[in-house]
């Protein structure tokens, strides 16, 4: 590589977005007092650009703007740039994306906002072309007639920013009205399920024509509401919709077919040409969902689908300290001798290359039939490529193939004249070659930023898995990922999780000069993580460290006027707003998490003032779940969980008898949102019966190994065989 022309100051940053700018013609600043300093000394504008380092159109922005030296004088001149990265700030993004949503009634990354001197933004927008087109004003005349408004009417700009912030300040604000209670859990639930009922597409699954995403807590919602009205058509016609999506999507090429894992979303209704970055956030949400569908449907296929995600963060999103790493990128260089990146060269193919990898003729199908016939026949590959134009702009996929499976195996199988387990084994076969075919290709650029809140949903991911697919090594993974977190993204003296760690030299660990604090976010995530992780591994250190840190987000963002938490902390002067999430989106909002987490939280230690908690929440978000609950899905589900009270199924039996193994399987195996899981063992030393004196009350009936339902401190009568304690479960 050539020695670089520029090195600005983001080259002492730990962020790989901030390092993949280090070396643009812009002097971009951190997020940092020294970059506000200097623009009041010198009465400049900011420019902030914040983006993420597996975003395509951050990319394409770079590539056409921020490496361009005559625009980057432009910057330098009248601004002073700021850059960030908004997964290891998310507050600064939240504040700037709800003025850019407010004022253009869109958002998305990049974002570009040019702030006054005092961090009051003014004019926002997202990706700009660099020069001026037909539709589109270009970055440079943008850049131009900004500096010059600045120049020519800096008091009417001020004083418009004045008012900006004010109106953002009163359009976000959450509280609650009056004397408030949580809204009605039956109405709440019914509205979102018509809501979502209404949205969802019949043929292909999801709740939209396109861009089409995967949306777990859509899915989480809807077995939530199968598991209450299981008897009923709504119930009925909430499985199948939960079912038929996340058929289709494994089916689609959002699924990696090759590769394992899920891209981020798709482009069109078919979930055929996705957008290519692989998130750590989806892998996580998925692989639970995937378990769940298997524990309600008894479906092996969904159980695979899991064990594919699993395997692909294993293999190639794992640090071998333990954390697991943010995302894939979408981008790569078609060949080691390219020149430029293309969008999904590493996951796409051409008709020809697979002919080649798989020419061996088939032996009892039908006459000259070869692998590559069979294959490219259930995975709907075209000799022109299977990518329409209207999904390629930029003619980065002309030609190309995205795999999807268009046919099921029984179609296929006849088709050619083979046996179901036949055609299995030669498509495991095929996809075996094309994986090492690609391991040869230059592979994607990796974000290997590891973030609290992500990681947490990594561990509920592999915990949940471990438990309903029966799988120790998924349990250990996510203990081992756990036990990571407390290493490296937890400060012992004051209690507090931290943001982010990075793969440094050498592939140790490294923090930044200044560690940035956790958000509410790496809160309730590894919150739930380590409730998850307790039901799945049984020791009780995870739960003893959940509900420290459930302490310590109380203390940190609870708001005890209006109710429900900030997602910051109080205390940072350049934070303009602490805002209150109120959707539940790619990932649940941290609010929506934090009212199971505090039911969950109350019955592992008997704080009732916890479920208080959890009901001032659904207060303050209440006119939203009554109106919008389509909106909030995750916080909807839990009013469900709120109204009908957690129940505690307590498991009285040696942790290493048979008998106690086969009723905790019996727990695992069944879905059941409204009950949580104890392991009473009869050392009364134990943090559990410390916490739940109710506990050593509870007997092991004939010596064997008992099951109890509990509520509110009262138990049902005695089980002991796992056929009462399933009925229990399902009731």
């Amino acid at each position: 590589p050539s020695v670089p022309r520029h090195t600005n100051r983001l080259i002492n940053e730990k962020s790989p977005y901030l390092l993949q700018h280090a070396h643009n013609p812009v002097d971009w600043f951190p997020w940092s007092q020294e970059a506000f300093d200097k623009a009041k000394k010198e009465n400049k504008l900011i420019f902030l650009s914040v983006g993420y380092s597996t975003c395509h159109w951050c990319h394409v922005m770079e590539e056409e703007s921020f490496k361009n030296k005559e625009i980057g004088e432009i910057m330098n001149k009248n601004f002073v740039c700021i850059k960030v990265d908004r997964e290891e700030r998310p507050d600064v993004d939240k504040v700037y994306m709800t003025f850019v949503q407010a004022t253009s009634g869109g958002g998305g990354w990049p974002m570009s906002v040019w702030l006054t001197p005092d961090l009051k933004p003014f004019v926002g927008g997202t990706y700009f072309p660099p020069e001026d087109g037909v539709h589109r004003v270009g970055f440079r005349t943008v850049l131009l007639r900004i500096a010059e408004q600045w120049k020519e009417n800096k008091d009417a700009l001020l004083e418009n920013s004045q008012k900006i912030l004010e109106a953002l300040l009163h359009r976000s604000e959450i509280h609650v009205r009056g004397q408030e209670s949580p809204p009605p859990s039956k109405e709440v639930m019914a509205t979102c399920f018509q809501q979502l009922s209404n949205s969802y597409d019949e043929d292909y699954g999801g709740f939209s024509e396109s861009p089409k995403f995967p949306t777990p807590v859509n899915l989480n919602f809807l077995f939530t509401y199968w598991a209450l009205h299981r008897t009923t058509p709504q119930g009925a016609r909430a499985l199948q919709m939960a079912l038929h999506t996340l058929k289709m999507m494994a089916h689609g090429g959002i699924h990696d077919h090759v590769g394992q894992g899920f891209h981020r979303y798709s482009t069109d209704q078919h979930w055929h040409v996705p957008h290519f970055e692989k998130m750590l956030y989806d892998q996580g949400q998925l692989a639970a969902m995937y378990c769940r569908a298997f524990q309600i449907s008894g479906d092996e296929f969904f159980a695979d689908v899991a064990q594919d995600i699993l395997l692909y963060v294993s293999r190639d999103l794992s640090d071998q300290a333990g954390g697991f790493y943010s995302a894939e990128d979408a981008d790569s260089y078609p060949t080691t001798a390219s020149g430029e990146k293309r969008e999904g060269a590493f996951c796409v193919w051409e008709a020809e290359e697979i002919r080649a990898l798989l020419p061996d003729p088939v032996e009892g199908a039908t006459e000259g039939t070869t692998l590559g016939d069979v294959f490219m026949h259930h995975y709907g590959v075209k000799e022109t490529g299977n990518v329409s134009p209207v999904k390629d702009p930029r003619q980065e996929l002309k030609g190309k193939n995205v795999l999807i499976v268009q046919s099921s195996p029984e179609l296929t199988a006849a088709r050619f004249g083979l046996e179901l387990g036949r055609l299995g084994a030669l498509l495991w076969e095929g996809r075996r070659r094309l994986s090492a075919a690609r391991a040869q290709r230059p592979r994607p650029h990796m974000d290997t930023k590891m973030l609290a809140a992500w990681n947490g949903l990594m561990i509920s991911g592999f915990a949940q898995a471990g438990a309903a697919l029966a799988k120790q090594e998924y349990v250990s993974r996510a203990v081992q990922a756990a036990a990571f977190l407390r290493r490296h993204l937890f400060d012992p003296t004051s209690g507090r999780l931290l943001r982010s760690c990075y793969r440094g030299k050498d592939n140790r660990v490294e923090q930044s000069a200044v560690p940035i604090q956790g958000f509410l976010e790496d809160y309730a995530f590894v919150i739930q993580a380590l409730f998850d992780l307790y039901e799945a591994s049984l020791e009780q250190g995870w739960l003893e460290w959940a509900l420290q840190l459930q302490h310590t987000q109380d203390k940190l963002f609870w708001d005890p006027k209006g109710f429900a938490y900030f997602s910051s902390e109080a205390g940072d002067p350049s934070l303009l707003l602490r805002l209150k999430d109120d959707q539940d989106g790619a990932e649940p909002t941290a609010n929506s998490v934090t009212v199971t987490n505090l039911l969950r939280a109350a019955c592992y230690s008997g704080h009732t003032e916890w479920v208080e908690k959890a009901g001032q929440i659904l207060a303050a978000f209440s006119e939203r779940l009554q109106k919008i609950p389509i909106t909030l899905p995750e916080m909807a589900r839990a009013t469900a969980v709120f109204h009908h009270t957690l129940k505690q199924v307590v498991i009285c039996g040696d942790p290493q008898g048979e008998d106690t193994k086969e009723m905790l399987r019996c727990v695992h195996s069944v879905f059941s949102p409204n009950k949580m899981l104890i392991l009473a063992d009869g050392d009364s030393s134990a943090f559990l019966y410390r916490q739940l004196p109710f506990l050593a009350s509870l007997e092991r009936k004939d010596g064997k190994a008992t099951a109890y339902l509990c509520s509110n401190f009262a138990c049902s009568l005695p089980v002991t065989s796992p056929q009462e304690l399933h009925g229990m479960l399902c009731s």
